[in-house]
């Protein structure tokens, strides 16, 4: 475990949240504050963990604008992005309300409750279960649900999920919190309290190098092992890189067995999903939050 790289990644992530807070605004395009957002990593000196996430409304997570995207940022915005530096890594995240909406404001509170409340409590040797327990308690305390089947994770080199899993309600698995990089994430919602499998995000992972024939293919295979080893990557970022042509280089990696495509995250229709993430470095006697 890097503890410097990891420090400089999330003092990046906090100078990058404060930027970005100050770029959403309504009507903005998402394709523009993505790239900002981006760009904003790679200015101060890390690198993209994943694409940013810009959810709306009852998409709860894995929305990244496509290089043509020409949807305007609104609602119930969810902004997700990590921070890695030599593919040591941070997560976090924020909701806002594009709309000036009440209830929009008050599921943004209760994600933010719960994450305060988790990070006084967390520590070396906690169960996992008193951790979910308190962001279902936090969340339903202001009157909505917790989203039960997605959960924080660790994280390792060039691994943005990893071992223990942290769950938004008590999952009864008793598991402790061992030293380690965690990201904690309450997600709080007025829909159903689980999420499905939505459309294609054009965000992939690459989980095999095997051979193919197709020349643009391995062009970009070859780029995606360099540039990104394990971690996320979006289709944008392979179409600015080598045209439009990637796009069928992208689907036939995606055939060959290459890449996985992440399917978007979503809530009932009409409802809405906000979104509080932090990273922390848990040690064997203290607990630092690294994008605070």
């Amino acid at each position: 475990m890097n503890t410097e790289k990891i420090i400089k990644a999330g003092k990046i992530a906090s100078e990058v949240r404060a930027y970005a807070r100050g770029i959403v605004k309504k009507g903005v395009p998402l394709l523009e504050i993505a790239e900002s957002i981006e760009g904003k990593i790679i200015e101060l000196g890390g690198k993209p963990a994943f694409p940013v996430n810009l959810s709306r409304d009852n998409i709860a997570a894995h929305y990244t604008p496509s290089y043509d995207d020409e949807t305007l940022a609104g609602g119930l915005l969810k902004v997700d992005f990590g921070v890695h530096v030599d593919g040591w890594t941070v997560d976090n995240a924020f909701s806002v309300d594009l709309d000036g909406d009440e209830n929009n404001g008050k599921l943004i509170e209760a994600s933010e409750k719960a994450i305060e409340s988790v990070l006084k409590l967390i520590k070396n040797g906690i169960s996992t279960n008193d951790v979910g327990e308190v962001i279902s308690s936090e969340i339903e305390s202001s009157g909505f649900s917790p989203v039960m089947n997605l959960s924080g994770h660790g994280m390792d080199e060039y691994e943005l999920h990893t071992g223990i899993s942290i769950p938004n309600v008590n999952d009864h698995r008793d598991i402790k919190i061992i030293p380690g990089l965690y990201a904690i994430e309450p997600f709080a919602t007025n829909g159903s309290g689980r999420v499905k499998d939505g459309k294609p995000s054009g965000i992939y992972e690459l989980v095999s190098n095997k051979n193919l024939r197709s020349p643009i293919a391995r062009e970009i295979l070859e780029f995606i092992e360099e540039e990104y080893d394990t971690l996320p990557f979006c289709s944008r970022w392979i179409i600015k890189k080598f045209g439009t042509r990637a796009s069928f280089g992208l689907k036939q990696l995606e055939e060959n067995g290459n890449l996985h495509q992440f399917d978007q995250l979503v809530e009932v229709p009409g409802s809405k999903v906000s979104q509080t993430e932090h990273t922390i470095l848990v040690e064997k006697d203290s607990v630092i939050i690294v994008t605070k």
